[in-house]
């Protein structure tokens, strides 16, 4: 009985998580690669729906070199979701990277 609770946990968990990630990542979705305005516009629009309210880390203000938020994005980690190109091309996620590799923490918990 315990076996079956534990899987239960895992798969809500698992749905969860799903559901937050398609909840986040839902506008990313709607923009085919090259609608994005600038490098805040996909922050505000992908990142921010978790990295500001404390579902994700706080991203801004820890000085990592932007190729680490490249291959987090594109290969995801834990619980965020790999982005494909067609959601944020490379040129765009560059800009991003860069963003934030350079900016102030926002405050909140790391």
């Amino acid at each position: 009985m315990k076996k079956k609770r534990n899987q239960a946990a895992v798969l809500i968990g698992a749905l969860a998580i799903g559901l937050v990630a398609s909840a986040a990542t839902g506008d990313a979705w709607a923009q085919a690669a090259g609608q994005w305005r600038d490098a805040q516009h996909v922050y505000s629009k992908i990142c921010a729906n978790c990295h500001e309210i404390g579902v994700g880390p706080v991203i801004k203000g820890r000085n990592l070199d932007p190729d680490y938020y490249q291959s987090v994005v594109r290969h995801g980690m834990r619980a965020m979701p790999a982005f494909r190109p067609t959601d944020v091309d490379d040129a765009m996620l560059r800009q991003v990277a860069e963003m934030l590799s350079k900016s102030p923490a926002t405050g909140g918990a790391k």
